[in-house]
Order: structure tokens, then sequence, then C-alpha cells
């Protein structure tokens, strides 16, 4: 009788026109999970992708991303990164670095302003410009069906100014000293950041740390996705990710990517942080700001920092740095391939983000729809490479269990990078030129290898003279 009346009532409101949107998609039904859950083996070999729904099609929606799903699979993917899904405040919503949405008056230039995904009205809801809740769950199963866990950003420092809590739960907010809620300000300056699209949740009372862990919850036990990759991980104190983290791993695993490199978070409940150093001495080499000596100095001490299972994500691009500090081939000059290669090879798990893999070099506005290009060109089939060795090769294993790491000696220490890795009797050498010169040198390699990125057989004699054009990489397998 219960089924039936709901079933009538549904008609009526169908019948009708009326339709509450909000409350059809909370109770839509709960994807159901298609792949096991997250592991730490799963995650040894995976490459991540960070998906900006917003500029990956026309679009711009859920939708266009899915029916893209199985090309992922293609590049070896096994983590898709959505940026933020949720709806985005309109109140003071930015509509370039430096203005707000209020100090346009054009109505029909007002509307091309999206704002920023990390200025968030409503963390357990959809943001409609990119689908429906529905959509978003068809996304999350076609995902898990290839194979591929989904990750959600998580925004917990700052909600947007029309989030409900300013009003409702003001002792959420951070205040200044008239009493009034504030943006974000650097704690070790006190000064603003200039996010002034989004105001500062406070946790110091600790009457945020249950309300936040359920809006989290939620996302877990209601829609099924795999973990969060968490917005300025190192600004939320580390006694709420020590509280909320295990609430969700008592729902199922969760894989935590923290955007942050600090070692006492990766202790804590985080498995992966983002591997900043690298990233910019990679920048500075490609300038010649630095010397490659520099990059082996860290890859060798990086150990000696950090935990044994702690990972970092490699990448020579994400959503910041394509907006605000240009492309990988603005900042890495004619090395983009070789330093992408480096991100796969290296320890770690390697990052692409949106339009990479379609060789786009334009930065991608930030506020506003700036579809890529989706034209396969030289890096769609790089990536694939990377990502099938990648995936199979245990020698490139990148997670709590990694295969070794040997450095190896070369006689230009300025401009070629060379190391080994393995495990279980496989291995694999990278050896490059970082520099737009061409160079001789020798390594002390000796053998007979496959040039995994070109099939051919290669021979190696100990210290022999090696001629390198500049940027030329190999990837030794054997």
């Amino acid at each position: 009788m219960k089924k039936t009346l709901t079933t009538l009532m549904a008609l009526a409101l169908l019948a009708t026109g009326c339709k509450d949107d909000k409350k059809t998609e909370e109770t839509s039904a709960k994807p159901e999970a298609t792949i096991a859950p997250v592991s730490d083996a799963t995650m040894e070999n995976a490459v991540i992708y960070e998906a900006n729904i917003r500029n990956y099609s026309p679009e711009g929606t859920f939708n266009e991303f899915t029916k893209d799903i199985p090309k992922l699979k293609e590049l070896g993917v096994k983590v898709v990164w959505l940026m933020p899904v949720y709806p985005i405040s309109m109140k003071r919503r930015k509509a370039t670095a430096d203005k707000s949405i209020e100090d346009i008056t054009d109505p029909a230039e007002k509307k091309k302003y999206l704002g920023s995904y990390y200025a968030i009205t409503d963390y357990t809801a959809i943001n409609p410009d990119l689908g429906t809740l529905e959509d978003f769950q068809k996304l999350v199963k076609t995902a898990h069906d290839n194979g591929m866990y989904v990750i959600l950003d998580w925004v917990a420092n700052h909600t947007g100014w029309d989030h409900k809590w300013i009003t409702e739960h003001p002792e959420y907010y951070e205040k200044n000293k008239k009493g009034e809620v504030t943006d974000p300000l650097n704690p070790e300056t006190g000064e603003p950041w200039g996010w002034t699209d989004v105001a500062h949740l406070d946790y110091k009372s600790k009457t945020l740390y249950e309300p936040m862990t359920n809006e989290m919850l939620y996302w877990v036990k209601e829609q099924g996705i795999d973990g969060f990759r968490c917005d300025v991980a190192d600004n939320v104190p580390t006694e709420f990710w020590n509280y909320a983290i295990p609430k969700l791993k008592e729902v199922k695993p969760v894989f935590m990517l923290m955007e942050s490199d600090k070692e006492y978070l990766l202790k804590g409940q985080f498995d992966m942080g983002y591997g900043w150093v690298a990233h910019h001495l990679m920048n500075d080499v490609a300038k010649g700001k630095k010397q490659v000596v520099d990059l082996k100095k860290f890859l060798a001490e990086r150990p000696g920092k950090y935990e044994a299972d702690d990972i970092f994500m490699n990448f020579t691009s994400n959503h910041d740095e394509n907006a605000w500090n240009g492309t990988e081939y603005e900042r890495l000059d004619g090395g983009a391939e070789a330093f992408a290669a480096l991100t796969y090879v290296m320890p770690g798990m390697p990052l692409i983000y949106t339009g990479q893999e379609y060789d786009v070099k334009k930065r991608l506005k930030f506020f506003e729809q700036d579809p890529i290009d989706k034209n396969a060109g030289k890096m769609f089939a790089v990536y694939e490479k990377l990502g099938k060795l990648k995936n199979e090769n245990p020698a490139l294993n990148g997670g709590k269990k990694p295969a070794s790491f040997k450095l190896l000696y070369t006689s230009d220490t300025e401009s070629v990078l060379a190391f080994e890795r393995e495990k279980d009797g496989k291995k694999v050498i990278y050896v490059a030129n970082l520099s737009k010169q061409p160079i001789t040198f020798n390594i002390p390699v000796d053998g007979t290898f496959t040039n995994y990125m070109t099939g051919e057989k290669v021979t190696f004699k100990d210290k022999q003279k090696i001629e390198a054009e500049g940027w030329q990489y190999w990837i030794l397998t054997q």
C-alpha cells in the first residue's frame, strides 16, 4: 500500500508539472559498487586524473566527461579526482583574479562568470551547471565499471558567502576584531590570502568537527565515492583530520590525498601528498635557475625526511599551476615530455590534468568556462605508453611498498638525470638530458635494453660516450 501511494503521488507531481529538484536529487538511488574497495595494493601502480568538468567539454557537464571515461582507461588512469562538484556561491563571486561579480554591471557579461569551484554554497548538493545528481551517479558507476576510483575535492577550510552556516551557525567561522566573518588569512602572517570570495571556517572550538565530518560522510555512505582530495589541508588543524578520516574509514576504505607536503599530515591519516618540491625543481631546472644536481639532491634526501610508506603525487601541471603560473609548455620549455616521463618513473603517483593528454597549450580560465580542444596530438600516445608501463611493471611501483630507487652517476651533473628502479626482478632505467643543449656524457650502464618509448633495442657499454639532443630521454627496460 505504501509503495502504491508513493507511486501515485509521484505521478501526480509529474502530471501537474510540479517538481522539487533538490528533493528529487536527495532521494536518488545510491550507485551500486562494481569495483573492489580501494586498497594499498591498487595504488602501487596507479595514475590519477584531475577532471575539470567545466572545461572538459563545450557543454561542461558530467555526462560529456562520462562518455570519455573509457578513453581515460586507455591512459592507465585508476583514480579520477573531480574538482568540486557543489553549487557555487553568488555573493562575492569572483569574475577575475581581482574583480568580484558585484563589480560587473552588464547583465550579459555577468552571466559568463561562473565563479570558483572552491566557493561552495552547499557541501551535499550538485552544481546544476554540471548536471544532476543522477548524472553524477552515472559518472561514478561508469568509472567503477572501468576499474577507476572516484575521489572528490573537499574544501574544509572555507565556504562561499551564501552558505547557510553563515547565518545559522556564525560560530563556525573566523571573525575579525569587529566580530565580522572574514575571508581566509595566512596563519603565519595574519594577512589575507586574497580569497575574497570565501569565508574562513574556525576549527578552534571544535564545534565544526561533527557537522563537517557528516558532510563528508554523505558522499561516502550515500554516493559511494572512494576518497577525497583535501584542499589546503595544512590550513585545517591536524586534529580535525584525525577526527574525521577514521570515521570515513569505518564506512569503507578510502584514499586520501592532501594538497600539502607536510610530513606530519602523512604520518597521520593521509595516503598521498603533493610533490611540490619536485615540481618546482623541475620548473627551475627547465628555466636554468637550478641544475639537475639540485633535483638529484632532493630525490636522494627525501626518503630521510618522510616515512617509507608516504606517497607523493608527481605532476607537471594541475588546475592552479595551469591557471596562475602557465602551462607545462610555458614553464618547462621543450622539456614537457621528458619531465612528464619523469613523473611516471620516479617514486610516487603521476597526475594528468584536464587537457594535458590533448596537448592543450592554453591557461584555462578559472572563473568562467574555457573548454579544451580534444584533438589527440602527440601526448595522448605518450601518456598511453607511460600509463601501460606504470600499470604493468612493478619496477615503477610507487605506493606504500615502492620499488627501489638508485641514482646513477653521470659525467654531466649539470644536465643529466639518471636512475634505476627495481622490484620483483624487473628493472627500469631513466636517463634524460634535462636541458635544451645537445650534450655528450657517459653513465655506468652496461647491457642491452629496450628503449621503451620507441620499442628499439639499444646497447649501452659502461662509460661509453652517449650523445643526446636537447630534452632527449630514454626509458630502458630489460
